[in-house]
């Protein structure tokens, strides 16, 4: 039987003609990924092992972006021990304040991930970059170690299972609302250790920032991995952004999947989580009247420049209602200055918005954007555990940038289709 497009990947990187589910590999890698939490700890591990270098200084990647800028002394030490360690080892891809990003959104944007990689990255959502036909999947930080001294993993085959894409979204419908609407139909525990393979016509009316959302929420699924087709939109991307040969794998027409789903994007409403998890969705018709006190607009989720285009269209000249407290991130430096280019930034901070410096901060709970007990928010990260954003008892909503936008007008859950009854 014929292979999918994440087993060919791995089979390619394993040096073997075919693998199947289930079977363990060991694979070369083409980026280690870490940050300011996760790369302290393996860098600790690669000194326990021996290793004196890492594999390749070209093939690291360290992001310090959770708690930067620093918010306490702690995140600071964190920050300054793997800084001194980019430094003594070398590593090309270090990317401090001024130039850093959240990694997530960083790494495609610097060329540094294309189409048939192997990546790992000591955090969840590095299958972000499965958008781009790359194999990309988190490990925990004694992995990145073992990563970073021998440019190898072990890995066990992922089974599959196929989404294939149809139709058109209508115009306030994003990627974000797409993925919701998978996790909420299948649960976060729908494809556990499986990849999500998306195919289908309906993919040509996603842009590459759609892809980048709906692949970086695979994990919240369950999934080892999302992974979309190479097409001339992929292709154009990588060009404008790597010099790096990339290399193009299909899936066999007998390639064996575990389930099949068919999503007929024209069908998709603009979605919301409910607390405290990702599968708890509503169609923002079914979210009734939820009075929130904070929107958070950004992440490795929904912080580029079409989430800050789509979060600008719905708030100029317009203002968020007043005690609402609006924070919008932009994923990088460079999205940031786009954004202010094109006037997206005035947009934001006319309507009562603050726009912040890249970083995870409010996303973990981390800094900047803490809630209190009994607060809502509206936000366009990709978690709603308990606790996420701050205090136990209070409640994030996973939504669009759209959806986000327009609930911080109303003050309010709030459809972006209904904003003049609010004006």
């Amino acid at each position: 039987m014929g292979m999918t497009m994440t087993q060919k990947i791995l089979a390619a990187h394993a040096g073997l003609d075919k693998v199947e589910a289930g079977q363990f590999i060991e694979a070369k890698l083409d980026m280690v990924l870490g940050n300011d939490i996760t790369g302290p700890p393996a860098i600790k591990e690669f000194e326990k092992m021996g290793a004196e270098r890492v594999f390749d200084r070209d093939k690291i990647a360290l992001v310090p972006d959770h708690f930067t800028p620093n918010k306490d002394i702690k995140s600071a030490q964190q920050c300054k021990f793997m800084r001194e360690f980019a430094h003594e080892q070398e590593v090309t891809n270090y990317f401090e304040v001024g130039e850093m990003g959240i990694e997530h959104a960083l790494l495609p944007e610097k060329g540094l991930v294309v189409a048939g990689d192997v990546v790992i990255g000591a955090d969840s959502h590095t299958c972000t970059y499965g958008a781009l036909g790359a194999f990309s999947t988190g490990v925990g930080s004694t992995d990145m170690a073992a990563g970073m001294a021998t440019g190898e993993a072990w890995f066990k085959v992922p089974a599959a299972i196929k989404f294939n894409l149809v139709g058109k979204p209508s115009e306030w419908v994003s990627g974000k609302d797409i993925i919701l609407h998978i996790i909420g139909k299948i649960g976060v525990d729908g494809a556990l250790y499986k990849s999500m393979e998306f195919v289908g016509e309906g993919i040509a009316h996603l842009g590459m920032d759609d892809r980048f959302t709906i692949a970086n929420m695979a994990i919240e699924a369950g999934a080892k991995n999302g992974i979309f087709p190479v097409d001339e939109l992929t292709i154009e991307y990588m060009k404008d952004h790597s010099n790096r040969e990339y290399k193009i794998y299909e899936a066999d027409e007998d390639a064996i999947y575990d389930e099949e789903y068919t999503i007929n994007l024209s069908d998709v409403r603009p979605t919301v989580a409910f607390p405290h998890i990702p599968e708890n969705t509503r169609t923002i018709d079914e979210a009734g009247d939820i009075e929130i006190h904070q929107v958070v607009i950004g992440s490795c989720t929904n912080g580029r420049l079409d989430d800050l285009r789509a979060a600008a269209k719905v708030l100029k000249g317009r203002k968020v209602k007043k005690g609402i407290r609006t924070i919008i991130f932009p994923a990088t430096q460079k999205i940031y200055l786009q954004a202010i280019e094109e006037g997206l930034i005035k947009t934001f901070i006319e309507a009562g918005a603050v726009v912040s410096t890249p970083t995870c901060g409010p996303c973990l709970g981390g800094h900047m954007g803490i809630l209190a007990e009994g607060e809502r928010c509206v936000s366009t990260t990709n978690r709603n555990f308990v606790g996420r954003m701050g205090h136990s008892k209070s409640e994030v909503y996973l939504a669009s940038p759209a959806v986000a936008a327009a609930s911080a007008i109303a003050g309010k859950i709030y459809n972006p289709e209904k904003l003049e009854e609010v004006e």
